[in-house]
């Protein structure tokens, strides 16, 4: 997720305990990175489970996208 500059804090939070099943302390959290570094990365799974929640978010009016993250070996 990626901070536009747009949504309230409030918006934000709620969206993540929503959509993404976070308590409310995560959502904070999760909301505070993305306002001070512009993103964060606020769900973890299988792309199925990761393109339902991006278009949730996307519906929301959050930035979202998904990101294949590389395996350490």
């Amino acid at each position: 997720m990626n901070n536009d500059d747009v949504n309230t804090f409030d918006h934000v939070i709620d969206s993540l305990i929503d959509v993404c099943g976070h308590n409310y302390y995560q959502a904070l959290q999760c909301a505070t990175i993305v306002h001070n570094n512009k993103q964060c990365a606020v769900f973890h799974g299988n792309l199925d489970s990761c393109e339902t929640v991006c278009e949730l978010l996307l519906k929301e009016d959050l930035d979202a996208v998904i990101e294949k993250i590389k395996r350490k070996k």
